[in-house]
């Protein structure tokens, strides 16, 4: 199912689809590199004597059928002892944004933030769509270079209403817009899906009331402005964001902020944690419907975190997903 390749960077490239088990891909949509962990088996009878593997050797994953591409990275550590069996890991490119700097800048997208981060550390970059809003001012210091992208993508969110994913994809760093990345087919009742949770929340991520402020310097007074769900208040109680607007935002743009805000976060969260069939087709950040007669589900969700896990011919995946 499943063709596995060490690359040793001196020319040496190795199959060894045959000698790995008990297989695991997990993708997180934010704050997480991708990975990959196996069982090697070294030593195994017939395996080449110039065969070896070490820290910072590429390793890619295909299918075998079809040579759909799945994951390539790089491994990070090797965990073995007396025991045939050798444990490996590995990330994707992400793993490189876990470093430290400091950037100041001013009036970028999302999409330039991560072309001007790539740059800088010499990671390669694959399709980088658009992703729009301006933001005025990003000041970082000594932050994570993936906290910066994902916060990058949040205030593009939060003043656009437009969803992007960031991720590695197969070597290459790409961002791609939510709605793209629809799959064509669906997980739930008769397809793929073995079992299913729930979960609907107002404690993280709800407000039914707005609250935006700017302090205007030619008065020296702090203009508030509010949008509020009188009914929700009533259900719930209040639930109050409150942040500050950058002083350049006129009142349209700051009203415009503050139904973006209310569409996004008036409501109750809704997650779903379903364990299924595997199909490599998914990953994290990938959008997908699910269909679930028990609770009356029949919509996309966006995936949040997703493992896949090979043992022999049983692939089988775990998908915590989120409604948006």
């Amino acid at each position: 199912m499943l063709k596995i390749q060490i690359d040793n960077k001196d020319g040496n490239v190795w199959d060894i689809s045959q000698i790995v088990a008990d297989v695991t891909w997990k993708t997180s949509r934010i704050g997480k590199a991708g990975s990959l962990e196996f069982t090697l088996i070294k030593n195994a009878p017939g395996q080449d004597k110039m065969f070896k593997y070490s820290n910072g050797d590429i390793v890619s994953v295909q299918r075998a059928e079809d040579g759909a591409n799945i994951f390539y990275g790089y491994i990070f550590s090797i965990d073995g002892g007396r025991d045939e069996a050798v444990r490996i890991s590995c990330y994707d490119q992400i793993r490189y944004l876990m470093a430290q700097d400091t950037y100041v800048l001013a009036n970028v997208t999302a999409s330039e933030v991560v072309q001007k981060i790539a740059a800088d550390f010499n990671l390669k970059l694959g399709q980088i769509d658009d992703s729009g809003y301006r933001i005025p001012a990003m000041s970082e210091d000594n932050q994570k270079l993936l906290d910066i992208i994902c916060k990058a993508l949040d205030i593009t969110l939060i003043n656009s209403g437009k969803n992007y994913v960031f991720f590695d994809d197969f070597g290459s760093l790409s961002i791609r817009k939510i709605e793209d990345s629809l799959e064509d087919f669906f997980i739930g009742d008769g397809s793929l899906m073995t079992d299913y949770a729930q979960k609907i929340s107002i404690d993280s991520e709800t407000y039914n009331k707005i609250k935006l402020y700017q302090d205007n310097k030619d008065s020296g007074k702090r203009e508030v402005y509010i949008a509020q769900d009188s009914a929700n208040m009533a259900k719930w109680g209040i639930l109050q964001l409150s942040q500050s607007v950058d002083g350049n935002l006129n009142v349209a743009q700051i009203n415009e902020r503050l139904e973006t805000l209310s569409t996004l976060r008036n409501r109750e969260s809704k997650t779903l944690k379903i364990e299924a069939i595997g199909d490599l087709r998914l990953r994290a950040g990938r959008y997908v419907r699910i269909r679930i007669e028990e609770y009356g589900i029949n919509q996309p969700f966006l995936v949040d975190e997703c493992t896949h896990s090979f043992d022999g011919a049983d692939h089988k995946m775990s998908l915590e997903l989120k409604a948006i």
